[in-house]
């Protein structure tokens, strides 16, 4: 495995950083072997980028033989668009650098936990595609080939993480919040261009509430658009990999039990088998 950084620059003047973890050729294999990759987008309110739902998540995919990329976009005061912005050039970065990372261009994948999954939903759909166009991307070509969602932050409406949209907004006045909330609702803007999805999230999340999730997929079945989801009876939010090792801690270090949930656990197989499911590899 070769370990890959990049710095990206935000169009704030801010910086986010793109760690790939680049498996090696299968000694077993004649000439370039290309395979697809996952981007990875912890969550973190965009207060911070969540150390568990990281490289731990990236180990998984890359085990699973996929090429693996984690970006710690910008956080607060960086508001919308920043973290789009990094996020599109992420994917550009692992398109561009295909040949020498032996990435199969065509088989991208991206998933989002919480906040990030804002971010990454927000790639996968059309809305924000003149944002993108207008800072020199061409939208279909930085938009993922499969979507991957936990615990997603989706809508600015009823069910809104008040506290992640208020720092993705930043300081604004009334009128663009208000064109904002409508913009960046992502249920409302999923259609033909959206890639195959998979979602999951926990009924008892007391954090983003799991209608985020519901809506999405009602959305997504609306507009004809391939969605795998699952919803688990019971933990809170922020699982990650829902094991010991990726558990949130007290202020002594001792992990917090709710955060292992056994029959959560299989999330991530579900995902890397619905991933081989829709790249057909």
């Amino acid at each position: 495995m070769k370990i890959i950084e990049r710095q990206i620059k935000g169009i704030d003047g801010s910086n986010a950083l793109l760690t790939g973890y680049v498996l090696d050729d299968n000694l077993d294999s004649e000439g370039d072997q290309t395979r697809p990759a996952v981007l990875i987008l912890p969550g973190g309110g965009f207060l911070r980028v969540s150390n568990r739902e990281a490289e731990p998540v990236a180990m998984k995919f890359a085990a699973a033989g996929f090429h693996a990329f984690v970006l710690r976009y910008s956080l607060v005061p960086s508001a919308h668009p920043t973290q789009l912005l990094e996020a599109a050039q992420a994917m550009q970065l692992i398109r561009n650098n295909a040949k020498e990372w032996h990435v199969d261009a065509q088989k991208v994948a991206i998933i989002g936990f919480s906040a990030g999954g804002h971010v990454a939903a927000n790639l996968a759909t059309s809305v924000s595609d003149d944002v993108e166009e207008a800072n020199g991307y061409n939208a279909n070509d930085v938009r993922p080939n499969a979507l991957m969602l936990a615990y997603p932050v989706i809508s600015a409406g009823e069910y809104a993480h008040k506290p992640t949209f208020d720092r993705l907004f930043g300081s604004v006045d009334s009128n663009t919040r208000a064109q904002l909330v409508e913009q960046l609702s992502l249920e409302n803007h999923v259609d033909s261009k959206t890639p195959p999805v998979f979602v999951w999230q926990t009924i008892t999340d007391q954090t983003v509430p799991v209608q985020n999730s519901i809506m999405f997929v009602n959305a997504c079945v609306k507009a004809g658009v391939s969605v795998e989801a699952h919803l688990f009876p019971k933990g809170p939010h922020g699982l990650a990999l829902a094991v010991k090792e990726t558990a949130k801690r007290d202020e002594n270090g001792a992990v917090i039990p709710e955060f292992v949930q056994p029959e959560v656990q299989q999330w991530i197989d579900l995902a890397c088998d619905w991933l081989r499911r829709t790249f057909a590899c």
